[in-house]
C-alpha cells in the first residue's frame, strides 16, 4: 500500500506534489496511532526512539491536522515506551510551551494534558508518574512565576490544575514550592491569571499537608484583614470558597475566623464583592454543615436581606397591577407584560442569584430547622416569586422546591395520629401557606417565559406531592393556567410535558368533584395532546387521560356526574393510538393502560365498540413487548365493579396467561397471578376445568421460598380457587401440596406469604376436599403438621368442644419426635382454646402447672391465647393467668422467662389501669427484664430511662430491644425522650474492655465478649431511628459512632455498612465530609487477608464482609463528588487494580441497577 502511494507521489505534477506529500504525512500519522492503540505492539529501543523523535518532530509540522493527530499519538505512546522516553517526550513539550511560536506553544500544552492524562493513578505507585510529574512541576512553576507572557502563564496554570488534580498525592514534596509560585499570582493584574490559580490552589488543598494548608490559609486570612484593595478582596474572597468547595472537611476550623470577615464585606457598597461573599456561604453551608451551624442564622437574614436587593427597580406598580387582576378575577387571556424592565450595568441580580442559591443550600442540608424555615426563609421566597430577572426566579423556585422537598422525609411522622408533639409542624405551617403560593404563581403561570412556567408546574407537583390535598380551594384559578401552557402554539415540547405532569399529579391527589366543574374545558386540550405528533408528549397525555377517567366517572363514589359527553372523544383519541403498530414502546403501554382504565370505568357505555377492544387486548397479550402491561390491563377489567363481559376472550385468553407462569420474568408471573386471581374470583361460571388444569400444571415451580412474593401470590390464586371451584382441588394433593408443605417448614415464611398460607388452609378445611387424620400413625410428619394447622385454624372460628378425644390427640403430639409438629400442636391447642375458652382455658392452664416438662410448649398456647382472645372473653380469668405467670417468671431457662414475659406484657395491655401498677409493684431483676420484652407502653414512664442505667447487662440490653420496637413502631412516643435518651445509647455502642474474658478450651484460649449483645442492640436502635426520627438526630455525633462500628465484630460491622448505604441517602453532605474517615475502616476490611489454616466459616464470614462493605462503597459513590476525594479516588483505583475486589464491585453495581429495573416493573 506504502509501495504505490510512494510512485503516484513520484510521478505526479510538482504543483500538486506538496499537497501529497501533505497527504501521505497525514496518513502515516493516523496509521501510527492506530498502531499504538492496539494492545499486541511492542516496540524495541531503537523503534522507540524513532517513533518518539519523529511524533515529537511531528508537533512542530505546518499543517495543523498532522499536529492534531501527533498530539493523539502521545496518549497511547506514552504507555508503550520506557520511562526514559517519556521523559524525552516531557522535555520537550515543556520547551516547546515557552516556544514564541503561539501554534507550538498550544499544541504542546494540548500534548503535557494528554501526557498528565495517560499517567497511572497516584494510588498505583507507579514510579514513572512519580518522576514524569516532578521533572513538569519544576517547568511549570519557573513558567508561572515569570510574567513576562500572560498566555505562557495561563497554559501552565492549566496544566499545574490539572497535575494537582490527578496527581497531587505524587508532589508532596513540591507543594510547599507550588504554593509559594501560586499565591502571589492572586494579585496579578489580569483576572484569567487569578482564576486559574483559584482553580490550582483548590486542587492543591485536596492533597497538600497540613502545614502548607495552615500556611495557604494563614496567608488568606492575613490579605483579607488588610483589604489593601477591593479588587483583591474579592479574589481573596473566591479563594476562600473555592478552597471550602474542594476541601470543606479541612476548613471547617477556621470557620470562626473566616466568617466575621466575610459578614463584614457583605455591608461594603460593592455587588460583585457580595455576590463572592453570599457564594462563601453557599459553600460553607454545603461542606462544613457542622461548623457553619452557630452561624446559620447571621446567613439566612444576610441572605434575605439580599435576596430583594433590587435598588434600580421598584415592584409597588406590579403589586397594583396584581391586586387589581384579582379583583377583576381571571383574565385567561393575560401574558405577562410586553416591556420588562433590563439594565446592562445593573450587576444587582447576580447578588439576589447568589443569596437564592445559598438559602437553597441552607433548606437543603438544614433539616432540623424546618418549623424555622417555614416562619422565615419560605414566606419571603414565596414573596420573590415575582421576581424580574428569569434566571434569578428560577433560583428561587429551586430553592422552594428544596424546601418542599425536605418536608417530605418527615412526612410519614408528623401525620401519627398519636404523635406526642403539639403545635405547629411543617406541614401545617405548609398548609397555612398554600394560599400564598398560589397567589404568587397565578400570575406566573401566564408569563410569556417558558421557564418560568416550567417552573411553577414543578413547584406545584412537589407541593402536591407533599401535600396531597393541598390545592382543593384554588383549582379554580390554576386549572386556567394549565390549559393556557396546553393550548399555547408557543409552547415548547418540555412546557407541555411538565404541564402535562403537573396535571396528572393534582388529578391523582384531589376528590375528583372538585374537578367536574372544569372537565369541559380540561379534556379538549388533552384529547389534542393525546394526538401530538411528538411520543413524549402523547405517552404523558394518555397517563392524564386514564386519570380523567377515573375523575369522571369514580366507581367508588356515589356523586353523580354525566360523563357521556366526554366518552367518544376520550375513547377516540386512546383507540387510535392503541391499534397503532408503528409508534413508540411507551406510547404502546400507555395506550394499553389507559384503554383498560376506560373500559374499567366507563366499559358499560362502549356498546358496539367493547368486543373489538378486547380483541385488540387479546393481540397485544401475545405480543411479548406488550403482554406485561396488557396483563395489568386486564386485571384491572376483570376487578371493576361494572361486571364486563370477558367471557369471548377467556377461553383464549387464560392458556395465554397460564404459559406466562412460566417465563422467567418475575414481574409477569406477579401480574399474571393477580389478573387470574380475579379471573377466577369474578368469571367462575366461565372458567372451564380445563384451563384451571393448565393453570395448576404450572404452579409447583412457584411455590418455594427462594421467592416469597410469588409464592404468596400462588397460594392466594389456590385460595381462591379453594373458595370458587372446590372440586379442583382434588388435583393438588400431588406436587403441589408437597410444594406447600416444604413451605410451611421453611424459616423463612412469614408475613405476607404466612398469612396467605393461612387462609389457604382455612378454606382447605373449609371445603372438607382434603382427608388428614394427625391420630394415625402412619401419617407422615408433614401430614400431622398440616392438620394441626388446620385444626387450629378451624377451632379458632368454630368450637370443637364436641371433639372429646381432640385434647388427648393434642397432648400426644407434644411429644413427637419432630419440633415442627410440637410447635404446631402448641399453636393448634391455644387457637382452638379461642374458641372455647370456658372449656379449654382453665385445661391449658391446669396442665401448665401439672405438666413442668411440657410447660414451655404450654405457655406459647397461653401466649397464643392471651394474644388472640377477645378482651371481655378473657378478663374473668386474668387473676387465674396472672398468678400462674408471676409463679413461673422465675424459671431458671432463658426461653421459658421470654415466653412468661410476653404473657405478662400482653395481659398486662388488657387492663392496665389495675395490672401495671402490680407489676411495677413485683418489679424485680427478672421481672424488669421479662416485661420489658413486650411491655413497650413502658416507655411514657419515668421507669424506662432508669432501666438504661441499669447495672444489670440484661436489663440494659432488653431496655434498647423494647426501644428499638417503638422507634420502629411508635415513633412519635420516644421522639421527645431522644435528648435523653441517645447519650445512653451511644455510650452502649463502645467497646468496653472489662466485658472481654478469655475462656480456656483444652489447649485453647477463647476469647468471649460479653458487650457483643448490648453494643449490636445499640446498633439496631440507630439503624431504625435513621427512618422515624431523622430530623432528631445531630448526624456528626450519629457518625462518629458509625466509624467505631465501621472497626468493631463482624455483626457491628454488617449492621454499620447497612447503615452508611442507608445515609449515603439521607445525608449526603454530612457524609461527604467525613468520607475521608470513613474509607479507611472500609478498605481495612475489603483488604483483610483470612488465615490460610481457618475453617470453612471464617472464610464465608470475610467474603459476606467484604461484600456488605463494597455495598457500602458503592453507596458512598452515588454522594456527588464523592469521587473527588483523594482517599476515595485511591481505594477505587486499588479495587479495579484487584480481580477479586473488581468482581464484587461490579456485580453489586449490577445487582442494583437490575434492583432499580425491577421495581420499576412491578410498580
Amino acid at each position: 500500500c506504502w509501495n504505490k502511494r510512494f510512485y503516484a507521489i513520484k510521478y505526479m505534477p510538482k504543483q500538486t506534489h506538496s499537497v501529497f506529500v501533505y497527504f501521505l504525512r497525514f496518513m502515516a500519522t493516523n496509521d501510527l496511532m492506530s498502531e499504538l492503540q492496539k494492545d499486541s505492539i511492542k516496540l524495541d529501543d531503537d523503534s522507540e526512539r524513532k517513533v518518539v523523535k519523529m511524533i515529537l518532530k511531528l508537533l512542530e509540522d505546518k499543517n495543523g491536522e498532522v499536529q492534531n493527530l501527533a498530539v493523539k499519538c502521545l496518549g497511547p505512546l506514552v504507555s508503550k515506551v520506557k520511562e526514559y522516553q517519556v521523559e524525552t517526550i516531557v522535555d520537550t513539550l515543556c520547551t516547546n510551551m515557552l516556544s514564541d511560536k503561539e501554534q507550538l506553544r498550544d499544541i504542546s500544552s494540548i500534548g503535557l494534558k494528554t501526557v498528565i492524562g495517560e499517567l497511572p493513578p497516584a494510588s498505583s505507585g507507579s514510579a514513572l508518574a512519580a518522576s514524569v510529574c516532578k521533572k513538569i512541576t519544576g517547568r511549570l512553576t519557573s513558567a508561572i512565576a515569570k510574567q513576562e507572557d500572560v498566555s505562557v502563564q495561563l497554559e501552565a496554570l492549566d496544566i499545574m490544575a490539572d497535575m494537582l488534580c490527578r496527581q497531587g498525592g505524587l508532589l508532596v514534596n513540591f507543594h510547599p514550592s507550588i504554593l509559594s509560585c501560586l499565591l502571589p499570582q492572586l494579585t496579578s493584574p489580569r483576572l484569567a491569571v487569578r482564576k486559574r490559580t483559584i482553580i490550582a490552589l483548590g486542587h492543591l488543598v485536596m492533597s497538600c499537608g497540613n502545614l502548607v494548608f495552615v500556611d495557604l490559609i494563614e496567608h488568606l486570612l492575613s490579605e483579607l484583614s488588610r483589604n489593601e484593595s477591593m479588587s483583591t478582596t474579592r479574589t481573596y474572597i473566591q479563594c476562600i470558597a473555592a478552597i471550602s468547595r474542594q476541601a470543606g472537611h479541612r476548613i471547617g476550623e477556621y470557620l470562626e475566623k473566616i466568617i466575621p470577615l466575610v459578614v463584614k464585606f457583605c455591608s461594603v457598597d460593592d455587588d460583585e464583592l457580595r455576590e463572592y461573599c453570599i457564594q462563601a456561604f453557599e459553600s460553607f453551608v454545603r461542606r462544613c454543615p457542622k461548623e457553619v451551624y452557630p452561624h446559620v442564622p447571621t446567613v439566612i437574614s444576610i441572605c434575605l436581606k439580599y435576596l430583594t436587593y433590587d435598588p434600580n427597580y421598584n415592584y409597588d406598580d406590579e403589586d397594583e397591577d396584581e391586586n387589581a387582576m384579582d379583583a377583576d378575577g381571571v383574565d385567561e387571556d393575560y401574558q405577562g407584560s410586553d416591556d420588562e424592565y433590563s439594565d446592562d450595568d445593573d450587576m444587582s441580580w447576580k447578588v439576589r442569584r447568589a443569596a437564592a442559591k445559598c438559602l437553597d443550600a441552607v433548606v437543603s442540608t438544614r433539616h432540623e430547622m424546618l418549623p424555622e424555615f417555614y416562619r422565615t426563609v419560605s414566606p419571603a421566597l414565596i414573596a420573590r416569586f415575582k421576581e424580574r430577572e428569569e434566571n434569578v426566579k428560577a433560583d428561587v423556585f429551586h430553592a422552594y422546591l428544596s424546601l418542599l422537598k425536605q418536608t417530605r422525609p418527615a412526612q410519614s411522622w408528623l401525620c401519627d395520629p398519636d404523635a406526642m408533639e403539639q403545635g405547629e409542624t411543617p406541614l401545617t405551617m405548609l398548609q397555612s401557606q398554600v394560599s400564598m403560593i398560589v397567589k404568587a404563581l397565578h400570575k406566573q403561570m401566564k408569563e410569556k417565559s417558558v421557564k418560568t412556567r416550567q417552573c411553577c408546574f414543578n413547584m406545584l407537583t412537589e407541593l402536591v406531592n407533599v401535600l396531597p390535598g393541598a390545592l382543593t380551594q384554588h383549582i379554580p384559578v390554576l386549572i386556567p393556567g394549565i390549559i393556557f401552557s396546553l393550548n399555547d402554539k408557543s409552547s415548547s415540547s418540555n412546557l407541555k410535558i411538565d404541564a402535562l405532569s403537573c396535571l396528572y399529579v393534582i388529578l391523582c391527589n384531589h376528590q375528583p368533584k372538585v374537578f367536574h366543574p372544569h372537565v369541559q374545558a380540561i379534556v379538549p386540550p388533552v384529547v389534542a395532546c393525546v394526538g401530538d405528533p411528538f411520543y413524549k408528549i402523547t405517552s404523558e397525555a394518555l397517563l392524564v387521560t386514564q386519570q380523567l377517567v377515573k375523575v369522571i366517572r369514580p366507581l367508588d363514589q356515589t356523586d353523580v356526574f354525566d360523563a357521556s359527553p366526554y366518552i367518544s372523544d376520550l375513547f377516540a383519541c386512546t383507540i387510535k393510538r392503541l391499534k397503532a403498530a408503528d409508534i413508540d414502546q411507551e406510547v404502546k403501554e400507555r395506550a394499553i393502560s389507559c384503554m383498560g382504565q376506560i373500559i374499567c370505568n366507563l366499559g358499560d357505555s362502549l356498546g358496539a365498540d367493547l368486543p373489538g377492544t378486547l380483541h385488540i387486548f387479546l393481540e397485544r397479550l401475545k405480543n411479548e413487548i406488550t403482554r406485561l402491561t396488557t396483563v395489568k390491563a386486564l386485571t384491572l377489567i376483570a376487578g371493576s365493579q361494572l361486571k364486563i363481559n370477558l367471557r369471548p376472550i377467556l377461553g383464549e385468553a387464560v392458556p395465554i396467561l397460564a404459559s406466562f407462569l412460566r417465563k422467567n420474568q418475575r414481574a409477569l408471573k406477579l401480574s399474571t397471578l393477580a389478573a387470574l386471581d380475579i379471573l377466577v374470583k369474578n368469571y367462575s361460571d366461565s372458567v372451564t376445568p380445563a384451563m384451571i388444569d393448565a393453570v395448576l400444571a404450572e404452579l409447583p415451580p412457584l411455590i418455594n421460598e427462594s421467592d416469597m412474593h410469588v409464592s404468596q401470590m400462588a397460594i392466594s390464586f389456590l385460595t381462591t380457587l379453594a373458595r370458587v371451584h372446590p372440586d379442583s382441588l382434588s388435583k393438588i394433593s400431588g406436587s403441589i401440596l408437597a410444594e406447600l408443605i416444604a413451605l410451611v417448614r421453611s424459616p423463612l415464611l412469614q408475613g405476607g406469604a404466612l398469612s396467605a398460607m393461612l387462609e389457604f388452609f382455612q378454606a382447605l378445611v373449609a371445603t372438607g376436599t382434603a382427608s388428614l387424620d394427625v391420630k394415625n400413625s402412619r401419617s407422615t410428619d408433614s401430614i400431622r403438621l398440616l392438620a394441626l394447622l388446620s385444626l387450629g385454624e378451624v377451632g379458632h372460628h368454630v368450637d370443637l368442644s364436641g371433639q372429646p378425644e381432640l385434647k388427648t390427640v393434642i397432648l400426644d403430639a407434644f411429644s413427637s419426635a419432630s419440633e415442627e409438629v410440637k410447635s404446631a400442636a402448641s399453636y393448634a391447642l391455644g387457637s382452638i382454646s379461642v374458641g372455647n375458652l370456658p372449656e379449654y382455658l382453665p385445661f391449658v392452664l391446669q396442665e401448665i402447672s401439672g405438666q413442668p416438662k411440657r410447660q414451655y410448649l404450654l405457655l406459647h398456647s397461653l401466649k397464643e391465647i392471651i394474644s388472640s382472645a377477645s378482651v371481655a372473653g378473657l378478663k374473668p380469668y386474668v387473676e387465674n393467668v396472672w398468678a400462674l405467670l408471676l409463679k413461673h417468671c422465675e424459671c431458671t431457662e432463658e426461653g421459658t422467662r421470654n415466653v412468661v414475659a410476653e404473657c405478662l406484657g400482653k395481659l398486662t395491655l388488657i387492663d392496665p389501669e389495675t395490672l401495671l401498677p402490680r407489676l411495677k409493684e413485683f418489679c424485680g431483676e427478672y421481672i424488669l427484664e421479662l416485661v420489658l420484652i413486650n411491655f413497650s407502653f413502658l416507655i411514657l414512664l419515668g421507669d424506662f430511662l432508669k432501666t438504661l442505667e441499669d447495672p444489670d447487662l440484661n436489663v440494659r440490653r432488653v431496655a434498647l430491644v423494647t426501644f428499638n420496637s417503638a422507634a420502629h413502631n411508635k415513633p412519635s412516643l420516644i421522639r421527645d425522650l431522644l435528648d435523653t435518651v441517645l447519650p445512653h445509647l451511644y455510650n452502649e455502642t463502645k467497646v468496653r474492655k472489662d466485658l472481654i474474658r478469655e475462656v480456656e478450651m483444652g489447649p485453647f484460649k477463647h476469647t468471649v465478649d460479653d458487650g457483643l449483645d448490648i453494643r449490636k442492640a445499640a446498633f439496631e436502635c440507630m439503624y431504625t431511628l435513621l427512618d422515624s426520627c431523622l430530623d432528631r438526630l445531630d448526624i456528626f455525633e450519629f457518625l462518629n459512632h458509625v466509624e467505631d462500628g465501621l472497626k468493631d465484630h463482624y455483626d457491628i460491622k454488617m449492621l454499620t455498612f447497612l447503615m452508611l448505604a442507608r445515609l449515603s441517602s439521607l445525608c449526603p453532605s454530612a457524609v461527604l465530609q467525613r468520607l475521608d474517615r470513613l474509607v479507611e475502616p472500609l478498605r481495612a476490611t475489603c483488604t483483610t487477608k483470612v488465615k490460610a489454616n481457618s475453617v470453612k466459616q471464617e472464610f464465608e464470614k470475610q467474603d459476606e464482609l467484604k461484600r456488605s462493605a463494597m455495598r457500602a462503597v458503592v453507596a458512598l459513590l452515588t454522594i456527588p463528588e464523592a469521587e473527588k476525594s483523594p482517599l476515595m479516588s485511591e481505594f477505587q483505583s486499588q479495587i479495579s487494580s484487584n480481580p477479586e475486589l473488581a468482581a464484587i464491585f461490579d456485580s453489586i453495581q449490577r445487582d442494583s441497577s437490575s434492583a432499580n429495573m425491577e421495581s420499576m416493573d412491578t410498580t
